[in-house]
């Protein structure tokens, strides 16, 4: 299959296929000339987007790393054979962590990020913002590493100190998460979500409608959509959750499910 073949069958639209093209070619580098490659920071939608890239393609060799482990935005490293990731950590590895101390107040992830991005920076080249009391650790590409370091001097009405940091310095907040058993009449996405959210199935179908919920990082317009063990389901404004067990039916012929709601 062809580069124009591949992209017509997997890009939904132009963002998409842009994004497709960039990745493929960093993977031909990697394939063909033996040098190590890299994405900018993929969203969850984005990587997912990738990963059906490099199935199509055969599964080539690759790793995706977001400066620590867990992280929601992560790279995607095109390995050629002759490197292992563990050099490619060592060596190669784009990622370099900043960190950002304040007084007097609180900020937000809203308010670093729209920090960032008011600098000129595009969203691909920051990863994860760790926000935590009096402090944010940043994940940047090396590129612009440098310049944050200089110039990230505010974030909302707070004066900033910004420096570089170890990523082996780095403090990933807690991930919380709320178990949540329950039974439903079916393993539809409406009938999932109202579980997972707390929501009237109406309501839930009303969102999914919307275009505010999204399936393992896709919209999905449709409250029908079967929904399996180990799937993620998003909501604008309510979060998120994952579907973790599927049980038997109950006394009453319901499907017994486990969903863990991140807090």
């Amino acid at each position: 299959m062809t580069k124009t073949e591949l992209l017509n069958k997997l890009a939904r639209d132009g963002e998409e296929r842009l994004l497709l093209a960039r990745a493929l070619d960093k993977l031909e580098l990697a394939r063909t000339r033996s040098v190590p490659g890299h994405t900018g920071f993929l969203s969850p939608q984005e990587r997912l987007s990738v990963e059906n890239l490099l199935n199509a393609s055969g599964h080539p060799r690759h790793l995706f790393y977001g400066g620590f482990e867990g992280a929601e935005r992560t790279v995607c490293a095109f390995l050629p054979d002759w490197q292992e990731e563990e050099l490619w950590l060592d060596s190669d590895c784009p990622i370099r962590a900043l960190r950002c101390t304040w007084s007097g107040g609180a900020l937000s992830h809203r308010d670093f990020l729209g920090a960032i991005l008011g600098l000129g920076l595009d969203r691909e080249k920051i990863g994860d913002l760790l926000v935590g009391e009096g402090e944010c650790h940043i994940l940047a590409l090396e590129e612009v590493a440098d310049f944050l370091a200089a110039n990230l001097d505010q974030a909302g009405r707070m004066r900033l100190k910004t420096a570089p940091v170890e990523l082996a310095q780095l403090k990933p907040p807690e991930v919380k998460v709320k178990p949540i058993r329950d039974t439903v009449s079916s393993l539809r996405l409406d009938a999932v979500a109202a579980s997972g959210f707390s929501l009237s199935r109406g309501k839930a179908a009303d969102l999914i409608a919307s275009g505010k919920v999204q399936l393992n990082h896709r919209e999905c317009l449709k409250p029908d959509r079967p929904v399996a063990a180990g799937d993620v389901l998003s909501c604008r404004g309510l979060g998120k959750c994952v579907l973790k067990e599927v049980g038997g039916p109950s006394k009453k012929g319901r499907i017994m499910i486990l969903l863990e709601r991140y807090v």
